[in-house]
């Protein structure tokens, strides 16, 4: 169950059970949990070694590294989990039990095998049906597992969300570090619909593979998270493991190995260009100074400082934009306060550009419909909108851009600021991203990334995405190109009259701060 589907369960059940609830089924203590932080002589390591000369080369900045193809971003999460020999430690929130979130779990089951210690940080959100899985990985003696801000009560698994206050509070940060020596971080969950693995619909989304002095900087925020007081030790919220339940796990991952699709998807990511040259180390890196930002994980337990927070730190670091803001987020929810924000940098004559998806290519209607309420007043300000198209077609190609392409939905979280910063992320612009969820991400200082993110709004999206406008009487029209031709859509494209009614009844129900 996802956060917003929960709240609007939440709005429609939710009873005078919740403080009741909360006091009979307390979490457990945190007292006397193991204490560890990230590993910092690692530069022996097999990845310490190839990727010191080049860091050396480059003093004071770090080498990024944009993971726009899907195949591509699991293939880097596979070989760093291959290539560690010290300290794997891994912060999600969602880890789907399919054909790639499997390959990972024995990836990482693996590389305890070897001797590398695994530190596991999971949301507890989304981990129905994970419960043993999880029990299994941390009943090896070189893995521990620790659960975000866990529900306490497993079964049945719905009652745990009637403790709304603190369970509408999640960790939504992503990150993969191996060694204190390279890390991924993005938008990027795991799952087949975020790596290419699957014939439905997948994600366009965006991380990036990182080195150099951004990395410890990763592992830092990730012994914060670690040691806060929203992580707790699996052990003391699932039931132990069993042999047979240790042996079943694992065949099941050896049957998910062997399957074609597996087979056929493993080699597809062998013979990926991307994949010889982050073996041999040829990766073409940008090398730019690079700040990692994040929430406090103090956030999860209540609103925290303003200065705690990342929104602020964001605006800090990036101030006021004077001629130019790209923006691709899912769900984007400007509120008064954005709107009003936006509408004044556009009257001060900078130019923005939006992507978001489009209702028939969103997950989350809801979601759509508090972005569909600012939108009229956006195009008034004269900012260009454009929503994602849902397509038949194939998964996003490497040269797609961070757009994707058809076939696909939105998912990445990023920004360009005056072509010369770029943020790359997990936040999303609404309301959930900025106040109730943590969020991580990179604040890259690169004009080549910048124009890179450009030539993505310049080339690939008006020609993938739905460009919203105007008419002549004040309407909204959605304007398509395909094949050389425009074509004007008087009505939200690709959607029924009851999905568009359903979309307006949501956006006069006063949740917007829960989106």
């Amino acid at each position: 169950m996802t956060v917003r589907r929960g709240v609007v369960l939440f709005l429609l059940t939710l009873g005078l059970g919740t403080i009741l609830l909360g006091r009979c089924s307390p979490l457990p203590s945190l007292e006397n949990r193991t204490l560890s932080t990230a590993l910092v002589d690692t530069g022996s390591t097999r990845l310490g070694r190839a990727i010191a000369p080049r860091v050396g080369a480059h003093p004071g900045v770090s080498g990024i590294y944009p993971l726009r193809d899907a195949r591509d971003a699991f293939a880097a999460r596979y070989l760093l989990a291959q290539a560690a020999e010290r300290t794997l430690d891994v912060q999600y929130y969602i880890w789907r039990k399919d054909l790639s979130g499997t390959l990972l779990f024995k990836a990482l089951h693996d590389a305890a095998d070897r001797g590398v210690r695994v530190r596991f940080l999971m949301d507890d959100n989304s981990t129905s049906g994970l419960d043993g899985t999880l029990a299994a990985l941390d009943s090896h003696p070189n893995v521990e597992v620790r659960l975000f801000n866990p529900l306490a009560i497993r079964r049945p698994r719905a009652l745990g969300y009637l403790d709304f206050p603190r369970v509408n509070r999640r960790m939504h940060n992503k990150s993969f570090t191996a060694d204190n020596q390279a890390t991924i971080i993005g938008g990027r969950n795991v799952g087949d619909e975020y790596f290419g693995a699957t014939d439905g619909v997948v994600f366009a989304d965006l991380d990036v593979i990182a080195v150099g002095p951004v990395v410890h900087d990763v592992s830092n925020d990730f012994d914060r998270y670690w040691a806060s007081a929203s992580s707790y030790p699996a052990d003391r919220l699932l039931p132990a493991a069993g042999a047979a339940q240790i042996a079943e796990i694992a065949a099941a991952a050896a049957r998910v190995e062997r399957d074609p699709d597996a087979v056929a998807y493993m080699a597809a990511l062998r013979s990926s260009p991307f994949v010889r040259e982050l073996v041999e180390g040829t990766l073409p890196f940008e090398w730019a100074a690079t700040r990692m930002v994040s929430d406090d994980p103090a956030k999860a337990l209540g609103p925290a400082g303003r200065e705690a927070l990342l929104p602020y730190k964001l605006k800090t670091i990036f101030g006021t934009p004077v001629a130019r803001l790209d923006l691709v987020s899912p769900y984007f929810i400007p509120t008064a306060a954005g709107l009003e924000t936006f509408v004044a940098w556009a009257e001060q004559g900078v130019k923005i550009r939006v992507l978001t998806n489009s209702l028939e290519a969103t997950d989350a209607a809801i979601v759509h419909a508090g972005y569909a309420r600012r939108r009229k007043a956006l195009l008034e300000a004269g900012i260009a909108l454009y929503e994602l198209r849902l397509a038949p077609g194939n998964p996003p190609s490497r040269s797609a851009g961070s757009a994707g392409s058809s076939g696909s939905s939105l998912h990445a979280k990023t920004f360009s600021v005056d072509g010369s910063r770029v943020f790359i992320g997990s936040f999303n612009f609404d309301p959930r991203s900025a106040e109730l969820n943590t969020e991580m991400g990179f604040v890259i200082d690169s004009p080549e990334l910048a124009g890179q993110f450009a030539a993505v709004f310049d080339g690939r999206v008006p020609l993938d995405a739905y460009e919203v406008r105007l008419s002549d009487s004040g309407s909204l029209v959605w304007i398509e190109r395909r094949d050389g031709t425009l074509l004007r859509h008087d009505t939200e494209p690709g959607t029924s009259s009851w999905q568009r009614a359903g979309v307006w009844l949501m956006s006069l129900l006063p949740i917007e701060g829960q989106l």
